[in-house]
């Protein structure tokens, strides 16, 4: 198929874009980079993309897994930005990619930390929040509005709130994905469906107006790849390439739990930070069965690293939080994971990182790259659709706010329900893998849900070239280290069949 990524393909594909001049060369594959690569190709120009690891190896993979209608935005009166992720939310929901983004409900329990003037606070955000959703033209029947439950029915939802002083909850609803590597995954695969060059483990050394050296992290060979426009999408290394780029990393930390830990969850949570006004620890349980609980935003000083370490602070910190609203306490032994992504704030001179804007920007640099950073997963298709205009501004309009990613069109698939959400149409492609070859349905851990099916998938269609890819980001089991080791076998086997 022609949005396929494997090997093969990116062995022609890098020697091919040795020879070429292209149209515009993206540097970074994450979410931004892939939407950059895709509006870019959409619109008839010739593109190359390169990331110096895997795709959605940096930030992107690290996210919280919502996708905002831009609450929290208007709570710091930034009302811009608000009504611009609405739009990106709907847009992911109805017709980019409503495979892999739903609706998620969450409660904001009322316990007696919460006072009844905060509670009528809080509900009035929500309110407004549906008002943003309604302007953005999202249906109600995917997006729900909010409305107030009492104890019995807040119980009913998540057991595990400590019921003593519980007045009840405020239920609302945000968008989710299933999983934000793969819908990184889903747009370099579409963007190589419109004819981009999507190159991994290429590294670029630097950066000019007309292209980039770059290295081939296989092989090491050292080359040029020359572009009529280069476009910075490193996030939060971007000032490695541009050193005038100047950005304020914050970590997000997440705690990953099983699924017995907090028991039956129907609705995810809000609870409130203590000392804050309008930050909220999340609590998001995930299809796999799996727990997120996330998250903090603490500056990072000195050189980023490629994976950023979680302190213990972190980890008590979001224990501390959740804690207090449930009825038996969440021990740090039951902590099964934790991760943390850097987000590239652009650096505002003065102030916490946690009230840094979420806004993005497209800048130029005097050699005439252009950098875009800051902004959020939400609305990274409008930060790739400003960055090529800005590249390259004769080109057509971007046509992306209506280009269904891969596997976009899932209705009436017939497979599992697990894969659909994943995989969208193509579940039945990966169900067809298993009529072929039965041995291809044996889940990949004990206990697990992911299939070998789904690695092969992955290294015949989906760009993974070695463990790391298979474990870490085309499937998330690599999220617990335990589970992850469990897999290796498995990983190493499959990817010695299939190269």
């Amino acid at each position: 198929m022609e949005s396929s990524l494997n090997a093969v393909r990116r062995a022609h594909d890098l020697e091919d874009a040795r020879d070429e001049v292209a149209d515009l060369l993206v540097i970074g594959l994450g979410a931004t980079g892939a939407g950059v690569a895709l509006d870019a190709a959409a619109r008839g120009l010739s593109v190359v993309a390169v990331d110096a690891h895997d795709l959605a190896f940096g930030t992107s993979r690290w996210s919280s897994k919502l996708i905002h209608g831009g609450l929290r935005y208007l709570a710091t009166g930034r009302i811009g930005l608000a009504r611009e992720s609405a739009a990106e939310r709907d847009l992911l929901l109805r017709h980019i990619a409503p495979h892999l983004v739903k609706a998620q409900p969450f409660l904001m329990p009322l316990t007696p930390a919460v006072s009844a003037a905060t509670a009528r606070k809080l509900m009035t955000g929500y309110r407004l929040g549906d008002l943003l959703r309604a302007a953005a033209g999202t249906p109600k029947k995917l997006v729900p509005g909010p409305s107030r439950l009492g104890a019995g029915a807040a119980l009913d939802l998540v057991p595990a709130l400590a019921a003593d002083g519980l007045r009840g909850a405020l239920r609302s609803y945000d968008g989710r994905v299933v999983d934000d590597a793969r819908l990184v995954v889903a747009l370099a695969r579409t963007a190589a469906g419109h004819g981009a060059r999507v190159l991994t483990r290429c590294r670029a050394l630097g950066l000019a107006g007309d292209g980039a050296e770059v290295r081939d992290e296989l092989s090491g060979e050292t080359f040029t790849i020359k572009a009529r426009v280069v476009v910075n999408a490193t996030g939060v290394w971007a000032g490695e390439l541009a050193p005038e780029i100047a950005l304020r990393p914050s970590r997000g930390t997440h705690l990953v739990l099983r699924e017995d830990t907090l028991g039956p969850l129907k609705a995810g949570l809000h609870v409130p930070i203590p000392g804050e006004t309008s930050r909220f620890l999340l609590v998001l349980p995930q299809s796999d069965g799996h727990v997120l609980v996330g998250l903090t935003d603490e500056p990072v000083e000195g050189p980023v690293p490629d994976v950023a370490d979680v302190p213990e602070s972190d980890v008590a910190s979001l224990l501390g939080t959740l804690n207090s609203v449930l009825a038996t306490h969440v021990t740090r032994e039951q902590v099964a994971g934790a991760y943390a992504g850097l987000r590239p704030l652009i650096d505002a001179g003065t102030g916490r990182t946690a009230d840094l804007s979420r806004r993005h920007a497209v800048l130029k640099g005097k050699d005439g790259v252009i950098t875009v950073v800051g902004g959020k997963l939400t609305t990274y298709r409008r930060m790739a659709e400003d960055a090529v205009d800005a590249a390259c501004p004769q080109a057509r309009r971007s046509t992306t706010a209506r280009l269904p990613l891969v596997g976009a069109t899932p209705r009436g698939v017939r497979a599992p329900w697990r894969l659909v959400e994943r995989y969208g149409s193509e579940a039945e492609d990966i169900t067809a893998l298993i009529e072929t070859n039965r041995a291809l349905g044996a889940k990949v851990i004990p206990g697990g849900a992911t299939t070998w099916a789904e690695l092969v998938w992955a290294v015949r269609h989906e760009g993974a070239l070695d463990e790391h890819d298979l474990l870490d980001r085309r499937t998330r089991i690599g999220l617990i280290p335990e589970d992850r080791l469990s897999a290796l076998k498995v990983a190493r086997h499959v990817l010695s069949l299939e190269t």
